[in-house]
Formats: C-alpha cells, sequence, structure tokens
C-alpha cells in the first residue's frame, strides 16, 4: 500500500515529560529492518529473507494492528513516532508503536521519525537517514 500522502506524525506518549531523556531522529528504515530482523519480536511482521510480510500472511493481531493504521493513513490521522532501542544482542528493538513503524515502512517509506534513547545516541549513529 503505497500512500502518496504526506503523513503527519505525533510524539509517542511514552516520551511525554521525558525530553531529556528520549531525543528524536529520523532513520533509514532498510538498515533498521535488517537489525530488528534478529528480534524475536520479527516473526509477527518479517518472512524468513527479512521483508515484511503482505498483510495476508500475518497473524489476526498484527494484521488487525496494520490494517487500523492503514486506515488511519488513509483518514490523514497523526500517527505515532515509534520509540526504538538497543537490545540485548546489540540489535534495534521496536519497544512501542511497533505496527505504526512496520506499516509505514510496508508502504514504502524510506526514512521515519523515531524517538530513542538518549543514551543510545551514538549507538544509533548508523541507523541515522542520511539528510538531503
Amino acid at each position: 500500500m503505497s500512500t502518496g500522502k504526506t503523513i503527519s506524525f505525533k510524539d509517542n506518549s511514552a516520551t511525554q515529560n521525558r525530553e531529556t531523556t528520549f531525543i528524536g531522529i529520523h532513520v533509514d528504515v532498510a538498515t533498521v529492518l535488517a537489525s530488528w530482523r534478529d528480534s524475536v519480536f520479527s516473526v509477527d511482521w518479517l518472512d524468513n529473507d527479512g521483508a515484511i510480510k503482505d498483510a495476508a500472511d500475518m497473524k489476526d493481531g498484527p494484521r488487525g494492528k496494520r490494517e487500523a493504521i492503514e486506515q488511519a493513513i488513509k483518514d490523514g490521522a497523526p500517527i505515532t513516532k515509534s520509540v526504538l532501542g538497543i537490545g540485548l544482542l546489540d540489535n534495534i528493538e521496536i519497544g512501542s508503536a511497533r505496527a505504526e513503524f512496520l506499516t509505514l515502512a510496508a508502504c514504502g517509506h524510506k526514512t521515519l521519525p523515531v524517538h530513542i534513547p538518549a543514551s543510545n545516541e551514538k549507538e544509533f549513529q548508523k541507523f541515522i537517514a542520511p539528510q538531503d
């Protein structure tokens, strides 16, 4: 589903009143997905090759979330920014708004705004999207 629409984003409520704990960056989606593939949570969204599954191939729970976000995009509703972190295996983990990030990735977005822990800023340098 390519939207062709400009998406508006809203801050994740998990970061509210924690402006010194979390910072906002734009990440390269492909780089994040390549790292997140190692997460135990990726099986609901990614196929064996690391590509995002077609909605028809997803279990009901993740598919329902994806469909709700696709509808929100169609309706022009702001989409919640995801919160990313570094997991135990030094891979990316999507801690909050996972379905939002992955649905937008499935729609073809190459870069996305996210929140990360300020303490992980150095580790995220390789995931930051190139600036035009």
